[in-house]
């Protein structure tokens, strides 16, 4: 699979690692940078290209980083046919999380959903709050969760696509 990957300089590094990490899965990684750091650089530069990469499809996925990840969010949000999602680590819900009543203990369950019922195709990661070895966890599991094509998430895309 082909996956998008920008971040600013809050994740200069871990982007480098995260980018072994996917190759070292077989996935090809497309970055858009930054190619080097800098402390002044500004995430729309590189956030907005990789996600145009992947509302053209160009890149099944794309995978930005920032600070907290917020901006990078809501950069590529911008962009018409992408649906990022954030993850700043892991989390259980306190209630029920489906339809059936069922609590998950899953700490991974809130980017999971993100697939499932969100067909999210950016994932955000806050740079400051995870570590590498979660973030490869979270991606992994991300990657992993196909989205549920039930009629009711489709019928939200759609209204999503249309604003």
């Amino acid at each position: 699979m082909r996956i998008a990957l920008a971040t600013d300089h809050a994740g200069f590094n871990q982007l480098k690692e995260l980018k072994q990490y996917l190759e070292s899965l077989g996935h090809e990684c497309v970055d858009f940078g930054p190619t080097q750091y800098n402390p002044d650089d500004d995430y729309p530069d590189f956030i907005f290209p990789a996600a145009k990469a992947v509302a053209n499809s160009q890149c099944q996925f794309g995978i930005i980083l920032g600070r907290s990840g917020q901006a990078e969010a809501m950069a590529a949000n911008r962009i018409k046919g992408v649906r990022c999602g954030l993850y700043y680590g892991p989390a259980v819900p306190i209630e029920a999380v489906d339809a059936s009543g069922e609590t998950s203990t899953d700490p991974y369950e809130v980017i999971r959903k993100n697939r499932h019922h969100n067909d999210a195709n950016m994932l955000a990661l806050a740079a400051s709050y995870v570590s590498v070895e979660e973030m490869k966890k979270v991606i992994k599991a991300w990657l992993q969760t196909p989205f549920s094509n039930e009629p009711r998430h489709i019928r939200r895309h759609q209204k999503l696509d249309e604003a």
